[in-house]
């Protein structure tokens, strides 16, 4: 077995002796790399991302951003990492470095005050700078090369170019890329001037023509240290064999939720088995009956693969926690964990979604509404793995995805609602909808939904409806929201939905 190792800023370094735990956050601290910060060790400040070169949507490879502090470093191996300080393109001998475009547009914009988050931004930026598909909405935006003088650039703060909207700037340039990332001194209007104003990569930048080669094959990695052990086989067929011997083994795809589970809680595992390369769960197949999606693509990949094709879940994935998360978390860890608040289930509980799972003895389809017993429990058997999510075709035409959060973006819902409607002749006939946040488990509105089938779409049903969907679940007060609170926002969601599709159903 070739020992685990990781190329880091086109160095390749080997993970030994690191622990089987071992985020790559303290990994690359470890060696030097102190760009790379812990803010929050949970994956909600982004002052710890770096860029990961993973298969591409456009090209062959993405440059892609993640938590540093969420992911085990052997989960890493024979991959490809640039951090901030790899972005810098280094001078002759003797002379400083030549900073990257990004770092040179945050520098003379101000967008960097004690500098704790600016490295994180500046890997999260690059990330989007690098996107294959970033194209620039007005010739005042594109730019072949950025260069230090900021009145040369058409950025919101230069006075030439204007924004498409409050979050896409005329260089095509997605603030969503920084949702993940959090800083508490600048402000945020400099950041965002730098990222409007950045350009497009030159042919000679060597991290835009890494693009066009295929990424690092995934590795099968036996890891062990101190009697603990961090796997990757090299097929689904030998992965599940290993889960039949070692049912206790915890398995993580993005570990975007295991990642935490080590930082806060200090939890370890004996034995922990990576999923996210295989192949097998990584296939996205639209068929003349239903759309099946491999449980370890990344909800970016699913996004960005998809295309809206899936209305309801092009509504769901830009309030999926941030970029940074979505850039590793995978429908198949949402629903492994079995959490009643995950913003998954509730959409897929609405497209009528079914989940394949797989062991070393053959497969079995569950629908969604039956794989859920209980608080953070599932028919899934020890042994067993999330294959696929299938979702059936033909659509619902009239869809929403209502979060009830105290932040617009990258927090934790206190409900969560997912609607999908069949309206004919202006009567409902077929209502979907589902639940997060108000019980044990996610849950369908059974009773809402029977209020709702074979009636007019008019207020009057609506209302009805509304008032039977506030008492659907078991709604609890904790430290997001009240009882009273949740049941409202039941109700008040359906009213939302009726208020914004009238208009549409009746034309």
């Amino acid at each position: 077995m070739v020992a685990a190792r990781i190329t880091v800023n086109g160095k390749e370094t080997p993970i030994s002796p690191a622990a089987p735990h071992t985020t790559t956050l303290d990994f690359l601290r470890d060696r030097g790399l102190t760009g790379t910060k812990e803010g929050c060790a949970e994956g909600e400040c982004g002052a710890c991302s770096v860029l990961v070169a993973r298969p591409g949507v456009n090209k062959p490879t993405d440059w892609v951003a993640v938590n540093a502090c969420l992911v085990p470093v052997a989960a890493l191996d024979g991959q490809e990492i640039v951090t901030s300080e790899g972005l810098a393109t280094a001078g002759e001998p003797g002379t400083p470095p030549t900073l990257h475009p990004v770092q040179e547009e945050m520098a003379v914009r101000g967008g960097s005050q004690c500098g704790y988050c600016t490295p994180g931004f500046v890997c999260s930026m690059a990330a989007e700078y690098y996107r294959p598909d970033r194209c620039a909405h007005s010739d005042s935006g594109a730019h072949a090369d950025s260069g230090s003088d900021p009145d040369s650039h058409a950025g919101s703060g230069s006075g030439s170019g204007e924004t498409v909207d409050a979050e896409h700037g005329p260089n095509g340039f997605d603030l969503h890329a920084l949702s993940g990332n959090l800083c508490r001194c600048t402000g945020y209007r400099p950041i965002r001037d730098a990222a409007f104003a950045v350009g497009t990569p030159s042919d000679k930048d060597p991290l835009a023509q890494r693009r066009e080669q295929s990424p690092p094959a995934p590795a099968t990695t036996e890891y062990t240290q101190d009697d603990s052990a961090f796997l990757r086989k090299s097929s689904l067929a030998e992965t599940l064999r290993l889960l039949r011997e070692r049912p206790d083994a915890v398995v993580v795809a993005g570990s975007t939720d295991w990642g935490v589970e080590v930082n806060i809680r200090s939890r370890r595992a004996d034995c922990v088995v990576a999923i996210d390369r295989l192949s097998e769960l990584r296939e996205l197949r639209v068929e003349a009956d239903r759309i099946e999606i491999g449980a370890a693509l990344t909800l970016t990949e699913i996004e960005r693969r998809l295309d809206g094709e899936v209305p309801l879940l092009a509504e769901l994935f830009p309030q999926f926690a941030s970029r940074l998360i979505r850039n590793g978390a995978t429908l198949g860890g949402n629903l492994g964990t079995g959490s009643p608040i995950g913003d998954s289930p509730p959409v897929l509980l609405a497209l009528e979604a079914s989940v394949v799972l797989a062991d070393a003895d053959g497969e079995r389809e569950v629908p969604l509404a039956d794989y859920f017993t209980g608080y953070r429990q599932s028919v899934r058997r020890p042994g067993e793995l999330i294959r696929s999510v299938r979702i059936p075709l033909p659509l619902s035409p009239v869809v929403a995805f209502h979060k009830i959060a105290k932040r617009r973006f990258d927090d934790i819902s206190s409900v969560a609602v997912a609607f999908a409607l069949d309206i004919e002749d202006g009567i409902v006939r077929k209502a979907r909808i589902g639940l997060g946040g108000v019980a044990a488990t996610p849950i369908r509105s059974l009773a809402t939904e029977a209020a709702l089938e074979g009636k007019p779409w008019t207020a009057e049903t609506v209302e009805a409806a509304a008032r039977e969907l506030r008492g659907e679940g078991t709604p609890m007060s904790d430290h997001r929201a009240s009882s009273l609170y949740r049941s409202s926002m039941l109700g008040q969601s359906l009213l939302k939905l009726y208020a914004q599709t009238t208009e549409a159903v009746s034309s």
